[in-house]
């Protein structure tokens, strides 16, 4: 499954809601048992136009955050601080597999409202 979010926020330090894995279920059919979710690729993707004279317009910098279910975001749980993301560049993520349970969610805060778009790929496990 493949979710994808245009992120809002204008600070990297107060971030928004951007994905929430949900219970679907056991795999094989019964009971719902609480499954997870594999995060196989997250990816930001700026969505300005860059300038070939000044490579600091619509810069954006990105922190982002996974936090478990009942959890807020915050220092001890962010797993990106502040990377900058030049205008038409897409940052990818799929090296490690991320395991969420029902519940766990992922925050991203922007410096830059709307130019990034965040796509996320959700394998059930």
């Amino acid at each position: 499954m493949i979710y994808s979010k245009q992120i809002t926020s204008t600070d990297v330090a107060v971030a928004e809601l951007a994905f929430t894995s949900t219970n679907t279920g056991d795999p094989i059919g019964g009971a719902v048992t609480g499954q997870q979710n594999a995060i196989t690729t997250m990816i930001l993707c700026n969505t300005g136009a860059p300038d070939i004279t000044d490579e600091s317009v619509n810069t954006v910098n990105v922190s982002v955050y996974l936090v478990k279910s009942g959890d807020s975001y915050g220092a001890d749980n962010t797993i990106v601080s502040n990377l900058t993301v030049p205008a038409g560049e897409t940052v990818f993520f799929s090296d490690e597999k991320i395991v969420l349970s029902a519940g766990d969610e992922i925050y991203i805060g922007t410096s830059a409202a709307s130019l990034i778009t965040f796509t996320v790929s959700v394998l059930p496990v």
